[in-house]
């Protein structure tokens, strides 16, 4: 099992960078390459990013429950 304060700086890292690319390419495939893309994208990401970090604090913990219930039955 990972210690807490790693698995919640590996949270705050995994949420910064899938916000950040998935802000991007939305807002890019919503609004196409243009300097309005580029001026609505930070923002995008501003949103997102706290929005994904507390979803990841309630979601992770029965992905991980998932994941090893899913494990065990494949282990059978």
């Amino acid at each position: 099992m990972i210690d807490k304060p790693t698995l919640l700086l590996s949270q705050l890292l995994i949420t910064l960078m899938m916000a950040f690319s998935m802000s991007g390419i939305m807002s890019l495939i919503a609004l196409g390459p243009s300097a309005e893309w580029l001026r609505i994208w930070p923002r995008q990401f501003i949103i997102a990013w706290p929005i994904a970090f507390v979803l990841t604090l309630f979601v992770s913990r029965f992905g991980f429950f998932l994941a090893h219930r899913l494990r065990r039955l494949g282990a059978r």
